[in-house]
């Protein structure tokens, strides 16, 4: 019966964290649209509020790791329960990350409005990668929430698109540089406001594999997306 008490203990421990996880998940996705509708329109207060509100993401970081710890600590879990406390851990470092990248976007937002853009439709240039970042981001943050590894591995081969269409973006702007030395200024701000997206899609990405980390037990951080497949199909 202490032992059953105990493991459900944990458990609730456990839940606890996950929803506190997913809570902070919400409030970078929520960031991350924020950041990019004030690219597009050039609301400099609301970019203000964006990049304030990074505090609360780092505060909920410190905050979920030192649970993690004590939960650690505590419980001394095992084989799959230690694997997921460890992909938790390593989920809350991405989603700190992607807030960082939004409020990045943010501050170029401002730069780029308070000096006016010049010869490039910055926001057309990047809207194809944030929206298909965005949906990844989504779509891992709900594969996190029900442990789901196909949708999971269906996310680590959609990274591939992401980088082709940061590296699609990089070469028109700068033909737009070489072309008009007018449109420098604005066209790296660009260029950084899409590596930004870019980076998100990598957490994204990282969040896909540390659920198949949880569900299947395998590690494959750094594995081509073809092999990572294969593996999946034995």
């Amino acid at each position: 019966m202490i032992g059953e008490h105990s493991s459900k203990q944990y458990d609730n421990e456990l839940e606890a964290i996950r929803s506190k996880v997913l809570l902070m998940g919400g409030i970078v996705e929520t960031q991350f649209t924020d950041a990019m509708t004030c690219f597009r329109v050039g609301d400099i207060e609301h970019a203000d509020r964006v990049i304030a509100g990074d505090d609360a993401v780092n505060q909920l970081e410190v905050s979920l790791d030192d649970a993690c710890s004590h939960l650690i600590v505590r419980r001394q879990p095992t084989a799959n329960d230690l694997r997921t406390v460890m992909a938790t851990i390593k989920v809350i470092t991405d989603l700190e990350r992607i807030g960082d990248e939004a409020a990045k976007i943010a501050r170029m937002s401002k730069n780029l409005h308070s000096r006016g853009v010049v010869g490039v439709n910055h926001f057309e240039m990047v809207r194809t990668i944030a929206s298909e970042t965005s949906d990844m981001l989504h779509d891992a943050l709900d594969s996190f929430a029900r442990l789901d590894g196909k949708q999971a591995l269906a996310l680590i081969a959609h990274d591939v698109v992401i980088d082709h269409e940061f590296r699609s973006i990089m070469r028109n702007l700068i033909t737009f540089m070489m072309e008009d030395p007018r449109t420098i200024s604005s066209a790296l701000d660009t260029l950084w406001v899409a590596k930004a997206i870019e980076r998100i899609g990598d957490h994204a990405k990282n969040i896909a594999e540390y659920v198949i980390y949880v569900v299947e037990g395998k590690d494959i951080r750094h594995t081509k997306p073809a092999v990572v497949s294969t593996q999946s199909d034995e």
